[in-house]
This record gives structure tokens, sequence and C-alpha cells, in this order.
């Protein structure tokens, strides 16, 4: 009898196929997320979308922009029905693999200051803290901070 493997999460590029998708895992991630307008800006501005998919399902996604030799990720999300199993880690190395196959020597990134499961993800990733961009993300009551990141590939 063959020990039982968990399946791993498969990563493709996304598509315009997957907005309503992309909109329903944001609506529920975010306080304050990205419309559908934003995600579909996104894909058609070539920016580069991986998602994260079990046995076809979409647990989440990332979009990221590379400027000459440096990648800035854009939004990495995994739905809150599937968070914390590993799957962030999984799609950010995914992230960081495309990265240097195009040739990147740096990621960047801004994370909101109260995001600990986040920051916790990219310092682990071994990404450090350059920077604070004051009241950068619009919040509910006001404006968030945002921890500016950066690793190297």
């Amino acid at each position: 009898m063959k020990p039982h493997t968990a399946n791993l999460p498969a990563i493709s590029d996304l598509t315009a196929d997957d907005l309503d998708a992309l909109l329903a895992i944001e609506q529920r991630a975010y306080a304050i997320p990205w419309s559908r307008g934003n995600l579909s800006d996104s894909l058609q501005q070539g920016h580069i979308g991986l998602s994260c998919r079990l046995d076809g399902q979409l647990l989440g996604y990332a979009f990221m922009m590379q400027v000459i030799d440096e990648m800035h990720l854009l939004n990495l999300t995994i739905d809150p029905l599937w968070q914390g199993r590993g799957w962030g880690k999984r799609l950010l190395e995914a992230v960081m693999d495309r990265a240097r196959v195009l040739g990147c020597t740096q990621l960047f990134l801004e994370v909101r200051h109260g995001n600990t499961r986040a920051l916790k993800l990219y310092r682990d990733a071994g990404f450090t803290q350059i920077g604070v961009r004051q009241q950068y993300y619009p919040a509910l009551h006001g404006r968030e901070d945002a921890v500016v990141m950066r690793s190297p590939l």
C-alpha cells in the first residue's frame, strides 16, 4: 500500500479568466480590497500574475512588476480560508524564482505595518526592512504605514 502524500499546490500564470475568483478572495482577505478594475488593470498592464492552485482551486495569487533588474511585489494574497498551511511561503518562493529567471537581483515590497503574519513570512524568507512609508495604505479609520522591505535574489 502506498503511503498517502499531500497534494502540493501548483503555480501557474494568472489570466483574465481568473478575475471573478481573484475578486472573491480579495474581498474575503481585506477590509479595503483591490477592485475588479485594479486586478484587471494589473493583468492588462503586463504585470506578472501567479496563481497558487490546489486541485484546480485558486488558493492565492501574486502580482509583481519588473523594473529593469528589480522586481516589485505588488500583492501576495492567500485566501483566508486557506491561510496557515504554508501556501503563502510556497507562493513567495515562486515569486522569487520567477524574478530570478527574469534576471532580477532584488525583490522589493510594501506591507501594512499591522500585518504581523505577512511581516513574519517576509522576514523568514530573508527580507529586511529598509524604510517606512508614512500613511501609505488606506484603512477603515484613517491611513496605515507601510513597511518597505527588500530581499536580494
